[in-house]
């Protein structure tokens, strides 16, 4: 190999020496600063996010173009983000990933642009686009321009919904109009103590509102996943919440025209577990945890559970069924009775939108007593947002399958996937259900008048609910309807759906044509 010339030397020196000074960012106190704080800097996520050596950077050597306010005067290569593209786990994902290191990771113009080009590109390209966030907002000095960087993300963010995954993750600040690009995605990780989200800081609140509270209180990891539901998951730390994106992205498929991901499975026998006849308790009145269900027919150790604080009485999230990703909406009868309120049906619709986006075929493990009644409820819309989740499911063209495990009343049978808004194959354990009511409710509607005339009204009433149970509290009427394909045993039910999503993996749907339907926001 010939030497190099001079010339071609010294372009060599000059390059290696731009390519250290992008490498390090806003200068080694900063970074040390950033490690002080407990977070890594922008270059550390990424390499710890993709597989090794995987990561192509694009942009590196992007300058501000700012020259008010002193800005003329400070520089930084790549311009407070990295972005660029790369994979997990040898599928390939775009990034950019905000660097707290220069000005704080605050928005600019060229910094838009940057995030903007991988945006377009991972749509164009049919991959997830992974936002990693730490920024105090927009770059004051450029004004309008940085509030139109902001504008011009949202709106590709909007583009790209539903056609590929878009995942965020909140590992510092993410304040003002910084919060819509996360609330735009499909999923948003925050990590526990160092990040926050909010549209207006503590300090505007008490000038405002005269509230006294912290960032952590305002819109920390625990506020946004227990109060709000703004966070779908929350890490201890920035290790644990990118190994979660990982894990996230295992049971997804690449855009909306790809299949989700497939393990290798081998049939194990029948299939059959046995300990699901053991979990229902013989009162109907009586909870038990829907996790146990959820576990003894998914395949081992899978379930990847969603918003695992907010909602508890519904419980949504990942899995896979012999090698194959399922999304998993299950009433938890364990919290609340597993009723249907307002924060549950939301919870539950968006999550059936997203499955249903990306070809996710849906389980719906059902043990419900109705709606959620009450004021609190009825004037903060439980109409509207129950009709969410009736919407997503009436919309929804992937393969569905529902389990009936004990109660499925009221309209809430009717929401939960039924077999009359468009569920394709509908079980129920021996142990459903399936009526307008409760039995005791039902008995006191039905007979008050010969309850009322009784001399003993107590004796009465439970004959007439023990009349009530024996007639309809059971499968068999909506089994002899069809609305119930088959009663099965708990311990097959295993098998029962790892055969019926088999028989459904070539299902076609179409909906009639329109340019979009009008979901009730």
């Amino acid at each position: 190999m010939s030497e190099l010339n001079n010339a071609m030397a010294k372009a060599f020196e000059v390059l290696d020496r731009k390519n250290e000074e992008a490498l390090l960012g806003g200068g080694e106190k900063r970074i040390e600063a950033q490690h002080k704080k407990n977070k890594l800097t922008a270059r550390e996520r990424v390499e710890l996010l993709l597989d090794k050596g995987s990561f192509e950077e694009i942009g590196k050597f992007v300058m501000h173009r700012c020259k008010d306010f002193g800005m003329d005067k400070e520089h930084y290569l790549g311009d407070g983000v990295v972005t660029g593209y790369g994979t997990v786990n040898g599928r390939i994902v775009y990034v950019f990933s905000q660097d707290f290191t220069v000005f704080g990771g605050a928005l600019s113009e060229t910094n838009a642009e940057k995030i903007i080009k991988v945006m377009e590109l991972a749509t164009k390209n049919g991959a997830p686009i992974i936002g990693l966030n730490d920024s105090g907002g927009a770059r004051i000095q450029e004004g309008v321009l940085s509030l139109a960087g902001y504008a011009d993300i949202f709106y590709r963010n909007t583009l790209a919904s539903g056609v590929i995954p878009q995942i965020s993750a909140i590992m510092g600040p993410c304040a003002g109009g910084a919060v819509y690009s996360p609330a735009l995605t499909d999923f948003i990780y925050m990590v526990e103590n160092t990040s926050f989200m909010f549209v207006t800081g503590p300090n505007v609140v008490k000038t405002v509102t005269h509230e006294d509270v912290t960032s952590e209180e305002l819109g920390g990891a625990a506020t946004h996943s227990t109060k709000s539901g703004v966070a779908h998951f929350t890490a201890p730390d920035e290790v644990a919440c990118i190994n979660g994106i990982k894990q996230l992205l295992s049971y997804i498929p690449q855009n909306c025209e790809e299949q989700p991901p497939v393990l290798p499975y081998e049939i194990q026998g029948e299939e059959l577990r046995p300990v699901l006849n053991t979990i229902i308790p013989e009162s109907p009145n009586q909870p038990y945890n829907m996790l146990e269900v959820i576990e003894g027919i998914v395949d081992d150790n899978s379930f990847y559970q969603v918003a695992t604080n907010y909602a508890e009485n519904i419980v949504v999230g990942f899995a896979r069924l012999a090698g194959r990703s399922i999304g998993i909406v299950a009433n938890q009868p364990a919290v609340l009775a597993g009723v249907l309120d307002k924060n549950a049906s939301v919870k539950a619709a968006r999550f059936v939108r997203f499955c249903d986006c990306y070809n996710i075929p849906l389980l719906v493990l059902e043990d419900v007593p109705g709606f959620m009644p009450g004021t609190d409820q009825e004037w903060n819309g439980i109409i509207t947002h129950g009709a969410k989740l009736l919407y997503a499911f009436c919309e929804a063209t992937v393969p569905r399958i529902t389990v009936i495990t004990r109660k499925a009343y009221g309209g809430a049978y009717d929401v939960m996937n039924s077999k009359h808004i468009g569920a394709d194959m509908n079980f129920a354990w021996p142990t459903a259900e399936i009526a307008v009511m409760g039995a005791a409710g039902a008995a006191e509607i039905i007979f008050k008048h010969e309850i009322q005339s009784a001399d003993d009204k107590v004796a009465k009433l439970q004959e007439k609910v023990d009349e009530y149970t024996t007639k309809f509290a059971n499968p068999y009427r909506a089994a002899h309807r069809g609305y119930v394909d088959e009663v099965i045993k708990p311990e097959d039910t295993r098998r029962k759906l790892i055969r019926s999503f088999k028989m459904l993996e070539n299902k076609v749907s179409n909906l009639p044509r329109k340019k979009h339907g009008n979901i009730p926001l």
